[in-house]
């Protein structure tokens, strides 16, 4: 076993994880740490933070295992999902705001 020390959110979190798979998990971190930032949730908390992160993310795999299978010439992404990630990404931000009231 290894352990990882993963940035989120300006917030150092260690981590185990199997020999080997370091680099994997450091990846991993970064792409939730990156969600973060993008939300540009400055004044929530890091529950929150990770909660719209993890909502995000989840919604992202679930667009990718239930959108059909486009042929390798086919561009990976169109306008209409940038927009339909936009409008969901929007939807949640109005969610949080009026959480915290």
């Amino acid at each position: 076993m290894s352990n990882v020390t993963l940035t989120i959110g300006g917030r150092n979190y260690t981590v185990a994880c199997a020999s080997g798979e370091e680099a994997h998990v450091a990846s991993l971190g970064q792409i939730i740490d990156d969600k973060i930032q993008s939300m540009g949730a400055a004044g929530t908390n890091e529950t929150r933070q990770l909660l719209f992160a993890a909502l995000l993310l989840a919604d992202e795999v679930h667009e990718a295992k239930t959108a059909p299978r486009m042929p390798a010439s086919a561009p990976a992404f169109d306008d209409s999902q940038a927009e339909r990630l936009e409008a969901i990404a929007a939807k949640l931000e109005a969610c949080a705001s009026g959480l915290e009231g």
